[in-house]
């Protein structure tokens, strides 16, 4: 473009007027002088055209409603399915010894005990040891355990905590073998007269359990921890349960310390002849 047009073509002017030889020639040099003066791009052309085309996503088809695949399908358990499912809490079927020593009479119990073999202690026993006395006594004196001497003799309280144990009942008109029978919680000696365990307890308290029931007592005296423990399912000692009486079963309990302590607690004998004392009182009142 001449330097007249561009001043005109700034002032907003109309161009001026050329012949047509002169306008083709004006524009065949423009078109050179722009190609002349726009920047060359190789480069960005050869990358455009080795470029690979990218392929458009296809769009999805949508398949009939009778191809489509269904909903998956959520299962609510029912209770009972779901009842069927947990884990189930094992109940677990009563004792069959215990059952079968409650339906004992006198005769059986005692040979049940003589054959017993329920724990460890039927290997180091020299015998067992059932009890003596009335079977239809209206006094039962329970003690904890055998120990050499009973083991011997196959009778309880026959050593020196027996003959306190006879001295006490003589003390309150009462005798061995009259109105009274003797048992243990334990029907056999532990070895090296050590305390009962637990496990042992346990397997003997369905038979002295069954010596009550057949014997019927008026009162219970129950001499020692152990005894005292086993019959009122209590941990407490024996101080605190002293001078009250309890409940077996609805059958009146008086507590006491046993002969074989009082023997090396000489002092306390006047506290166990208070405990004798609450026995006679509670026997009377039972007629």
């Amino acid at each position: 473009m001449s330097r007249t047009a561009r001043v005109l073509e700034v002032l907003g002017l109309a161009p001026l007027w050329v012949r047509r030889e002169r306008l083709a020639e004006l524009q065949a040099a423009q078109l050179q002088a722009e190609a002349a003066n726009e920047p060359a791009q190789p480069e960005a052309r050869v990358e455009r055209e080795s470029a690979a085309p990218v392929a458009d996503a296809p769009a999805p088809v949508e398949r009939p409603a009778s191809q489509r695949p269904a909903p998956p399908t959520v299962v609510v358990p029912s209770p009972a399915s779901r009842a069927a499912q947990e884990p189930q809490q094992i109940v677990q079927p009563a004792d069959a010894r215990s059952a079968r020593i409650a339906g004992l009479d006198w005769d059986a119990l005692q040979a049940e005990v003589a054959e017993c073999t329920a724990c460890n202690l039927c290997h180091s026993r020299t015998q067992t040891v059932f009890g003596v006395g009335n079977p239809q006594a209206e006094i039962l004196i329970v003690g904890e355990a055998p120990g050499a001497e009973e083991d011997k003799r196959g009778e309880p309280f026959v050593g020196a905590a027996g003959k306190l144990l006879d001295n006490m009942l003589t003390a309150i008109s009462e005798k061995r073998g009259e109105r009274v029978f003797i048992a243990n919680v334990l029907k056999c000696r532990p070895p090296g007269n050590r305390n009962p365990t637990v496990e042992e307890v346990a397997k003997c308290a369905p038979l002295l359990q069954r010596q009550i029931e057949l014997i019927k007592p008026k009162v219970i005296f129950a001499s020692g921890r152990f005894a005292i423990q086993t019959l009122l399912e209590t941990d407490a000692p024996v101080g605190a349960l002293r001078g009250k009486v309890h409940q077996y079963k609805s059958i009146p309990v008086v507590v006491s310390y046993h002969p074989a302590y009082l023997l090396r607690n000489l002092p306390d004998k006047a506290k166990a002849w208070r405990d004798l004392l609450l026995l006679k009182a509670t026997f009377k009142q039972q007629g």
